[in-house]
């Protein structure tokens, strides 16, 4: 598959783990399990970026940081859903704010994807 094709929906779902979070802040529960949220190899884009990708885009400059971006991206995550979990509302609540690890590596994640399918187009 093209590495655009990949892209979008990868930025995409990852922006819809903010719904899922505060969705399981709100209800104490959620389909995810923390252990399965915090690899970053489960979700399409983390098989398609351990697996399928193409040799040149793996040697390209970008994709080490978007490996660690993402990762740190699944670690953060499933911190805040294992808080939900155990009813700890206003700790997750903390972790998902503005200033937030959460927050600052979403937005890296998403801004520094952007920029990489920029630079394939």
């Amino acid at each position: 598959m093209e590495p655009i094709q990949e892209i979008d929906p990868a930025i995409g779902a990852h922006g819809m783990w903010k719904a899922h979070l505060r969705d399981a802040i709100e209800n104490g529960t959620s389909e995810f399990q923390p252990n399965v949220v915090a690899t970053d190899n489960n979700c399409a884009f983390g098989k398609w970026l351990h697996g399928d990708i193409s040799p040149e885009l793996k040697n390209s400059k970008t994709y080490p940081t978007i490996v660690q971006y993402h990762a740190t991206f699944h670690k953060e995550a499933a911190k805040i859903l294992q808080l939900a979990l155990i009813g700890e509302k206003d700790e997750a609540e903390k972790k998902m704010s503005a200033l937030s690890e959460f927050a600052a590596i979403s937005s890296s994640l998403t801004s520094t994807m952007v920029e990489w399918k920029k630079s394939l187009e």
